[in-house]
């Protein structure tokens, strides 16, 4: 219904199923670029997302929104099982080429990379499910990519059902969310974050839908400069200017934070970080990222 209004995603992208934005090859085209320098992007979390995995005992990581693969190799290098699925085929060709790159390490030659759907899956990963895994990820904000095509958040929830029932008992689900509570009260994103540390980011412009008096959609257009030289030469940055959008459905916190406890049950754990902190330490976080322990 959105696309009615205005496109919101760039031209080329499909909008069967769970739509897959990165279909047009832009944004995964230049998505390392984005996210910066793999070792500062990943040193700003990996200390939480390791370590929290280690202290619950988590072996082996389903992550159902690998993009590029970044977060499963980091997650590989550090010694975890990993099983990667995403619903784009351009983003899961880089993480493919990185699997048959590092090839001669047992960890990568083991390392199952898929393309799944979210709303089906339980089923789509049921070959290799055992058990269940000890964790599921979805990082990156990306479950935000997931519209609510209803207005009920029926396929969000089905989603939600379908991480949980992949998670064994005992199991923990990481999932985040960008701080939509705050771009909706100001209309901006910072170009920067816990996520994302590329020099190359020159702008992100945010629009907020609002259908019924209610924001219904976030859409976010990127420029990103890829030019390393624009001192040297000032009309190659032109050149190298590259665009791409993306829309996310603005998940309010405490709206997201009953959809998990009713998934999961009330008597679940769920704690809540702000940027990768306790939400007393912080004050406006870019994102939070929400933890579930289902019971044993």
């Amino acid at each position: 219904m959105a696309d009615k209004v205005f496109h919101t995603r760039s031209l080329g992208t499909p909008a069967e199923g769970v739509r897959d934005q990165y279909a047009d090859g832009k944004a995964a085209k230049i998505w390392e670029v984005f996210i910066g320098d793999k070792k500062s992007r990943t040193e700003n979390y990996k200390k939480f997302l390791v370590g929290l995995l280690r202290q619950k005992g988590c072996k082996r990581i389903l992550d159902v929104a690998c993009g590029t693969g970044v977060d499963s190799i980091m997650l590989l290098e550090e010694g975890f099982e990993v099983v990667s699925v995403d619903a784009s085929d351009k983003m899961l060709k880089y993480a493919l080429k990185a699997r048959w790159n590092r090839r001669k390490e047992s960890a990568f030659d083991n390392w199952v990379v898929e393309e799944a759907n979210w709303l089906t899956l339980y089923d789509d990963v049921h070959h290799i499910l055992k058990d269940g895994f000890d964790a599921v990820i979805c990082l990156g904000n990306s479950f935000a990519h997931m519209m609510d095509s209803y207005g009920d958040q029926r396929e969000q929830k089905t989603a939600l059902n379908n991480f949980e029932r992949c998670v064994k008992p005992g199991g923990v689900l990481l999932i985040d969310h960008r701080n939509y509570d705050h771009i909706i009260s100001t209309g901006q994103t910072p170009a920067k974050c816990i996520y994302y540390n590329s020099n190359h980011t020159t702008d992100i412009k945010t629009s907020v839908l609002f259908v019924s008096g209610k924001p219904a959609m976030v859409t976010m257009d990127y420029l990103i400069d890829t030019n390393d030289n624009k001192h040297i030469n000032a009309n190659a940055s032109e050149d190298c200017v590259n665009e791409f959008r993306l829309s996310y459905y603005p998940h309010r916190l405490h709206v997201f934070k009953s959809m998990l406890e009713e998934v999961f049950g009330s008597k679940s754990k769920h704690t809540i970080y702000g940027d990768f902190k306790s939400l007393n330490e912080i004050k406006d976080p870019g994102f939070y990222i929400h933890v579930m322990e289902k019971l044993a």
